[in-house]
């Protein structure tokens, strides 16, 4: 089961903070990005994937940082973000995948 540190959305905070972007936005577009943040992260969970620690944070990260770009470009429709936040993840999936095991 997933589980990890702090409430997801501390991740999407913590990269606007960090990378300069936290007076950017307004805090209506704060609240959308956060939403979509999580509903990204709560689907990823109801998938019942099983995510080492470090693959949660990479995951995490790779959510936010997609959201962002988005609303920077203008997007701030919270479910077209959610979507577009976990079809990109899959698809970086897909152009990386898993190593083999033995």
């Amino acid at each position: 089961m997933i589980s990890g540190p702090s409430s997801p959305s501390s991740v999407l905070f913590k990269f606007l903070r960090d990378h300069g972007d936290a007076g950017v936005f307004d805090p209506h577009a704060v609240r959308t990005l956060a939403a979509a943040f999580d509903g990204a992260w709560q689907s990823i969970k109801a998938s019942g994937a099983k995510l080492s620690d470090k693959q949660i944070e990479l995951v995490r990260e790779n959510l936010a940082k997609y959201i962002i770009e988005q609303a920077r470009h203008g997007e701030l429709d919270q479910c077209r973000l959610r979507d577009g936040a976990l079809l990109h993840l899959a698809q970086s999936n897909l152009r990386h995948p898993p190593r083999d095991r033995k």
